[in-house]
């Protein structure tokens, strides 16, 4: 209770002045003033029966989607409307597809998510593809190891300047160059940095007497272009899907989207197509989405599978249909290996909860555990385990060390499995049917 009790107004100013960064502090105060930092079972166990269901109301009534200012946009949007969501971040740009499925606003995706290294750190990487074109690529990775603090601080400086970068500017832009760099650059070169920039045949960089470097507009403009396309493009393929067909709103989000640059090719691309939407604070934006949404799973009610999952199995071989290679003769019985046990294909539909039954037999008699290996693959057409596109992802592990005191002719049982799919996790239950006892079941997407 002592936060509490302390001057709210007072606190944020004090988090400013002793030097904690503006957007920490924005975030802060978001997440308190509107309560979301609690997650959705504390704050269940705090609020009374009524207090719960106005926060259902209030979800239902798309009040919980004007904290952005755009509560005039939302009012707009209709069942059956189509908008993409294009997250440009650091490193990846991500990009879903969803339509309002009813009234109250719940949420249908249309196409699997997706993504590319399209980031802001393509920006970062033209910009020392430039230092390697004057400076020779070999001293720029020589210098990155031997002193890489001073890399670091060149990388914020560039950082900084990029932030400032938007197609109106008119006036050429200054980075510092560290002098470690200008040193070392003597050293290993045996000429100066100065002398390095006139041999170099650019026009649009050049050296200033303060020892920085000075770039024109145009050659900010030329290390945004790479990338800058590459969203563009990314957004365009998607959006030329027949699944996607109709898209009404694109929403442009994350820390990149501040860019003045990216937002503009963005517009001008995309403005005759769809109305194009920039919201305020674009960086938190995504913050609020996911804490909004921990509030409240339910909201996206059908979702796309990224890839096709399965497990490796044991099936009856057939000639003709099964490789020789994946024959195994066990017990007088002919089996074949590394089938594929298909549970959901890519990009299938997946409502929200849905599950898929599968039932499967210990190998052998008075086994007392169980290891399925989850595989999951980008394609539809997989058949083994071993095919090229395949990859584990994961573990399933159901514990038998209760045998219920069955005799031995008994003790090979049958697991009855349940796979939910459908939310952002998978979700594994297992029953033993022979001792209608639950069985213990763990997935791990984490491993190797």
């Amino acid at each position: 209770m002592a936060f509490d009790s302390v001057n709210r107004e007072r606190l944020w100013r004090v988090f400013l002045k002793f030097g904690c960064l503006q957007k920490f502090a924005t975030i802060i105060r978001l997440l308190h003033d509107n309560i979301l930092s609690v997650p959705t079972y504390i704050l269940n166990s705090f609020l009374t029966f009524p207090a719960r269901e106005q926060l259902r109301r209030s979800r239902q009534s798309r009040t919980f989607l004007m904290e952005t200012g755009m509560g005039d946009l939302w009012a707009e949007m209709e069942t059956g409307d189509r908008y993409v969501v294009a997250d440009c971040g650091g490193g990846t740009i991500d990009l879903t597809v969803h339509q309002i499925e009813q009234p109250e606003g719940t949420l249908k995706e249309l196409y699997k998510a997706s993504g590319g290294p399209y980031g802001a750190v393509g920006v970062d990487l033209a910009f020392e593809k430039m230092l390697c074109q004057i400076f020779g690529a070999d001293y720029i990775e020589c210098f990155k190891v031997k002193r890489s603090a001073a890399w670091v601080d060149l990388m914020i400086a560039f950082e900084a300047r990029k932030r400032t970068a938007s197609p109106k500017r008119v006036n050429p832009l200054n980075i510092s160059l560290p002098f470690s760099f200008i040193d070392f650059y003597k050293k290993y070169k045996g000429q100066s940095v100065e002398t390095a920039l006139k041999k170099n045949s650019s026009k649009v960089v050049k050296w200033t007497s303060q020892g920085m470097l000075r770039m024109t507009p145009e050659a900010i403009a030329e290390l945004f272009q790479p990338t800058v396309k590459q969203v563009v493009l990314h957004i365009e393929n998607l959006i030329n899907k027949p699944d996607v067909a109709g898209v009404k709103f694109l929403f442009l989000v994350g820390g990149f989207a501040e860019s003045p640059i990216l937002q503009q090719a963005v517009q001008q691309a995309f403005g005759k197509i769809c109305r194009v939407i920039i919201p305020q604070d674009v960086g938190l934006t995504i913050l609020k989405g996911a804490v909004l949404f921990g509030l409240d799973p339910t909201i996206v009610r059908v979702r796309r599978s990224p890839l096709t999952y399965g497990v490796g199995v044991l099936n009856r071989f057939v000639e003709g249909k099964h490789p020789a290679e994946k024959l195994l003769v066990k017990e007088g019985v002919q089996w074949c290996t590394d089938i594929f046990d298909k549970f959901v294909s890519v990009d299938q539909s997946v409502a929200l909860g849905e599950m898929v039954h599968r039932s499967y037999t210990p190998a052998r008699h008075g086994q007392r555990k169980i290891i399925i290996n989850v595989y999951c693959a980008g394609s539809d057409d997989v058949l083994y385990i071993s095919d090229p596109e395949v990859r584990k992802c994961g573990t399933v592990s159901l514990d038998l060390t209760d045998t219920g005191g069955l005799g031995p002719k008994k003790r090979r049982r049958e697991i009855r499995t349940t796979i939910q799919f459908g939310d952002t996790e998978i979700r594994v239950t297992a029953l033993d049917v022979l001792t209608s006892k639950s069985v213990r079941a763990s997935i791990d997407f984490l491993s190797n």
